[in-house]
């Protein structure tokens, strides 16, 4: 009986532990590729970066893309003269996503998630959502000229990217003024 009781506080003890884990587990920062590595894809030789200052006159379109004023005043790329790639961050739900972005053509050529840290929404890393964003160009109304599918319970992980592919399309513009 004794025995019987004791297992029954172990296990009532371990269950509300792992209640507790569960409750005020952080999503964990996952790297799916490094910057170093999206650059390295990007350029045969990766050139010196290159600073786009985001001032009074652009930073109004910016804040229309983001929906919220840039945490930054200067934007690092990097260019070879015919594409410049784009690493940037962006709030999904609660934490920064790190993307990267090839812009070639006023196209985007390539999207990749690089750092994903929010506990839901990941499957935006996965290829066959990146696709949709080839070839995407920026309208007159800073939206992209192709519909990009939501994925279910990444809602605002999807939203995440959608803004900062319009970004790194009005940053290539201004880069290229």
């Amino acid at each position: 009986m004794m025995l019987t009781l004791m297992r029954n506080i172990l296990r009532a003890a371990c269950l509300i532990h792992l209640v507790f884990l569960c409750a005020f587990a952080q999503a964990e920062e996952q790297v799916y590729l490094a910057p170093e590595a999206f650059l390295a894809e990007a350029f045969s030789t990766t050139p010196q970066p290159t600073v786009l200052w985001i001032t009074a006159t652009i930073q109004p379109e910016v804040e229309k893309i983001l929906g919220h004023p840039p945490s930054k005043l200067r934007q690092r790329y990097w260019s070879d003269g015919t594409k410049t790639v784009w690493i940037l961050e962006e709030i999904g739900k609660e934490e920064f996503i790190t993307a990267g972005f090839i812009v070639a053509n006023d196209r985007i050529e390539k999207a990749r998630v690089l750092v994903y840290r929010e506990s839901r929404g990941g499957e935006v890393r996965y290829a066959a959502f990146l696709k949709q964003f080839e070839g995407a160009q920026l309208s007159e109304q800073r939206r992209l000229t192709k519909r990009i599918d939501g994925i279910s319970g990444a809602t605002l992980s999807v939203w995440a990217m959608d803004r900062m592919a319009r970004l790194a399309l009005f940053f290539h513009r201004q880069a290229q003024q």
